[in-house]
């Protein structure tokens, strides 16, 4: 059989045309999991950045569909707190107040993500290249979450307090818990914004994973080329 395929390779090569022929030898030509690795990592890389420049902007956050909003035990203050004179429009407020935040610090998590990306080890390179369309993202956000929230956690409170949310919010909550016969309560504003500022990014980080892996026009490298094309049907 493989003498067979010998003798007719000349013929297909004269018969095929060049653009075919050449997508043929590409995707027979064997991958490595180091270079697959790389292709993923570079993947995440340009998610990243694209993640980054898109939040990091001046309602990046507030004005997009990625706007933290505030957990329910914070709504819970803010309701009550609608009819207390100088406080009638405090959800708003404290609303900007913590989305600026998360825009500010989003400027300092671009090299928080890459950094964790160079320290990944994609033993299973090979398999996250043939999963689901943010197979690299979730791998991501598995084996660095913790990491990175520890890196980004303080960013977030240094932006808070330079947008004077945790003040502010400190402020509602004591004049709420003056409030007779209600449940006091203090939730950590700093770990509410910093988890959904994440989730953010990494939803971010997948949509250009998933472009990379379906659309041939965002595979801007001949590495991404050369990775991704084995998906394409």
């Amino acid at each position: 059989m493989k003498k067979i395929v010998f003798l007719l390779l000349p013929l297909m090569m004269l018969s095929c045309d060049p653009a075919d022929l050449q997508k043929i030898l590409d995707s027979t030509a064997q991958l490595s999991p180091q270079e697959a690795a790389r292709g993923l990592k570079e993947a995440l890389n340009l998610g990243v950045d694209e993640a980054v420049d898109f939040l990091a902007v001046k309602d990046g956050y507030y004005k997009s569909i990625y706007k933290v909003l505030l957990p329910e035990e914070a709504r819970v203050v803010t309701d009550k707190l609608k009819i207390v004179p100088g406080f009638s429009k405090v959800e708003e407020v404290i609303l900007e107040k913590i989305n600026r935040a998360a825009e500010d610090a989003a400027k300092s998590a671009g090299p928080i993500f890459l950094d964790a990306i160079k320290q990944m080890s994609f033993q299973d390179a090979m398999g996250i290249l043939t999963g689901a369309d943010n197979a690299a993202t979730e791998y991501l956000n598995r084996n660095t979450n913790q990491a990175l929230y520890q890196e980004f956690n303080p960013v977030i409170i240094n932006s808070l307090n330079k947008f004077n949310a945790l003040e502010y919010w400190s402020d509602a909550v004591n004049k709420y818990n003056k409030i007779p016969f209600v449940n006091k309560v203090n939730p950590d504003l700093g770990d509410h914004v910093t988890s959904t500022a994440m989730e953010g990014l990494f939803s971010l980080v997948a949509i250009k994973e998933k472009g990379i892996r379906t659309d041939v026009s965002q595979r801007t490298t001949a590495l991404l080329q050369r990775v991704f094309q084995r998906q394409d049907p």
